[in-house]
């Protein structure tokens, strides 16, 4: 049903969206259910184009997230420190592209990312065990990157969680803003090596520069869609690590929760992720 929708859109190559950086913007984040999503997406087809991939409107993403031992980038994001980072690899899964990315958000609600490209790096199969040091050129590439962009030491950051969904990218006719909608979300905590699945959330988040006005917004208030703020990474590392503190984002887990089951495995039950 839902890629029936998606072809009523107008597509937009790979080649043409990379002209849409917005590098350095705002960001708002929606959460809701795949039956809303629909429902969103007739409502907006004249007014945004899809990017397409070798005749894929849907495209898998892969995330691999990074913190201290003592979860000190959660531990921000989670008390709404305004000036906070993220470090993450992010697998775009079909076209092999893969990256080291580092997201920071200032006092202003700016978001700005750098990033430089992840060799050798596998998303079917990937790395548990990688250390920011310089074993290697290239991980002294990355070191440097790191030790020029991130508050932190590389040296003290571990892999706490991975991720897996499916996405579809939406421009604007105006190319002043990007939609992203992200489904079928899965979790491997690295530390409990519980796995956790969320059928049927819907996360939107419109990416644009200042504040560009939004055809979205009009479509997210009809359907009584309201903005969410919260991080994949705490999502998925509160649901699955019971020692972590969860209270100042109780109601968040709350309503994401009422929109479906949370379906969560251990390794041996689940298999690969």
């Amino acid at each position: 049903m839902i890629l029936d929708i998606l072809n009523t859109y107008e597509p937009i190559s790979l080649e043409d969206m990379s002209s849409i950086r917005l590098m350095n913007r705002t960001d708002t984040k929606f959460v809701t259910s795949a039956d809303k999503l629909q429902k969103l997406l007739r409502l907006a087809v004249w007014d945004y184009r899809i990017q397409e991939i070798e005749g894929e409107r849907i495209s898998p993403y892969y995330t691999l997230y990074f913190d201290t031992l003592d979860k000190k980038m959660y531990a921000r994001q989670l008390s709404g420190h305004a000036n906070r980072q993220k470090l993450r690899i992010r697998s775009y899964v079909h076209s092999g592209l893969n990256f080291l990315e580092v997201k920071t958000k200032d006092n202003h609600g700016m978001t700005s990312k750098k990033r430089m490209t992840m060799y050798d790096f596998n998303p079917e199969h990937p790395d548990h065990d990688i250390v920011f040091r310089g074993q290697s050129s290239y991980f002294k590439e990355y070191e440097n990157f790191l030790q020029n962009n991130l508050y932190y030491q590389p040296i003290d950051l571990r892999e706490q969680l991975e991720n897996r969904f499916n996405r579809i990218t939406l421009v604007n006719k105006l190319k002043t803003e990007r939609l992203t909608i992200d489904m079928d979300l899965r979790f491997h905590n690295l530390t409990t090596d519980v796995i956790m699945a969320l059928p049927q959330v819907v996360i939107l988040e419109i990416k644009r520069d200042g504040l560009q006005p939004s055809p979205i917004l009009k479509y997210l208030k009809e359907l009584r869609i309201k903005s969410m703020g919260f991080s994949k990474y705490c999502l998925g590392s509160a649901f699955t690590n019971d020692y972590l503190k969860v209270n100042n984002v109780k109601p968040r887990l709350h309503k994401v929760a009422k929109l479906t089951q949370i379906i969560t495995y251990n390794r041996s039950s689940y298999g690969n992720f």
